[in-house]
């Protein structure tokens, strides 16, 4: 079994009370995460999907923009979160682009199914082919957008990330 570190433990404790005051003071589901550097805190988060009319307002989205305002970064180099249950495909998407180092995870998919949070669906959707996605998805002027791109590429002054 893994050993955690003492520090790792305050942590996700820290996440999981994120989560439980967020179902007491009724802003949004039992869901929380922190983000931490250098052994401190520097973003928190809980679920305000409800409370702010976001779907896109879950614990470790609020965590990394927290964290990102507060170090002034776009990115999370040298930074590890913690959430009080298992990412779902969205969160772990813009985990996986925040760029952490390590992600650590309380409660699993499975129970957060259990309390009616089922993204099976999600993770079912995801790698179909876009035609077989139960979202209709249809593609246009992609060549006005490919040229976008393509100007991208020429430029000289851009921060790559």
């Amino acid at each position: 079994m893994k050993q955690f570190e003492e520090e790792q433990f305050e942590f996700m404790n820290e996440a999981i009370r994120l989560a439980h005051g967020n179902i007491k003071s009724g802003k949004g589901g039992p869901f929380g995460a922190v983000v931490v550097k250098d052994g401190k805190i520097v973003g928190r988060g809980s679920n305000l999907v409800t409370q702010n009319n976001d779907p896109t307002a879950h614990a470790e989205i609020v965590a990394i923009r927290d964290a990102c305002a507060n170090l002034d970064s776009f990115q999370l180099s040298d930074c590890d979160i913690y959430s009080s249950c298992e990412p779902c495909p969205m969160c772990l998407g813009a985990i996986f682009w925040a760029r952490p180092s390590r992600l650590f995870f309380a409660a699993t998919r499975e129970d957060a199914a259990q309390a009616g949070f089922d993204d099976s669906y999600l993770y079912d959707q995801v790698p179909l082919p876009v035609e077989l996605r139960d979202l209709t998805t249809l593609t246009m002027l992609r060549n006005e957008a490919v040229k976008v791109f393509e100007e991208w590429i020429e430029l000289d002054q851009k921060i790559l990330y």
